[in-house]
């Protein structure tokens, strides 16, 4: 997989998104659900130590077991901002990622695609680095509006950018409970997207893949020496 570069400051990693942003492939349906290997990725900060743990779990889409899985432990290389937190997770990320013995079909981040304010959160930057198909299932809107789906599994409304343009969907995955907030990342699209995250949550508000990873990093976290 490719390296994520460290961007000196705030402009130089602007520039990176801006420059990254040029090669989201928005035109790919990507994997079907219910097939091949999809991965969760998630992070988790010990701000006492510095200290940033990403796992990546790799699930069997049809059985929803888990296949293999991958940790990695780092301290923070840059500083939180508003809208440029890829970068403090993407090199950790990519570190388990690459520690894993099989390549996924599709990854599926813990945040945010195309529903970001600069239209490139975690999922597509990561998406676009590794070339893989990748989206985001996020646990709140972030700066994004959304009228209330209907009550049923399924059901999902538009996530709207203050704009008014489309960036995701509001999707209910169980009966009755808080949606999640879906948004493509790079080579699948958005129907394609709220599919998998509906196959990854046959129990659950949030898809199995990021229940496993989020186990998996706070673990690598409490572990580290």
């Amino acid at each position: 997989m490719t390296s994520a570069k460290t961007p000196a400051d705030e402009a130089e990693a602007r520039a990176i998104q801006d420059e990254l942003r040029r090669h989201v492939v928005l035109d790919e349906p990507g994997p079907p659900p219910g097939q091949g290997l999809v991965a969760g990725v998630d992070v988790a900060y010990d701000d006492a130590r510095d200290l940033v743990a990403a796992a990546a779990v790799v699930l069997d889409a049809a059985t929803l077991e888990v296949v293999a899985e991958a940790t990695a432990v780092g301290h923070v290389s840059f500083p939180y901002v508003p809208g440029l937190l890829a970068f403090r997770e993407l090199p950790t990320v990519l570190e388990a990622l690459d520690a894993l013995p099989v390549t996924p079909g599709l990854v599926v981040c813990d945040g945010y695609g195309l529903a970001h304010p600069r239209g490139f959160g975690l999922a597509c930057h990561l998406g676009v680095v590794t070339g893989l198909p990748s989206m985001g299932v996020a646990k709140n809107p972030f700066t994004f509006t959304y009228e209330e789906p209907g009550a049923r599994r399924s059901d999902a409304s538009p996530l709207l950018a203050p704009d008014g343009a489309v960036a995701g969907r509001a999707l209910r995955t169980q009966d009755g409970i808080k949606p999640v907030y879906v948004s493509v990342g790079h080579r699948i699209s958005l129907d394609n997207a709220c599919a998998h995250a509906l196959a990854l949550s046959p129990r659950f508000r949030i898809p199995e893949t990021t229940r496993h990873a989020d186990s998996l990093c706070r673990r690598a976290l409490r572990e580290a020496s």
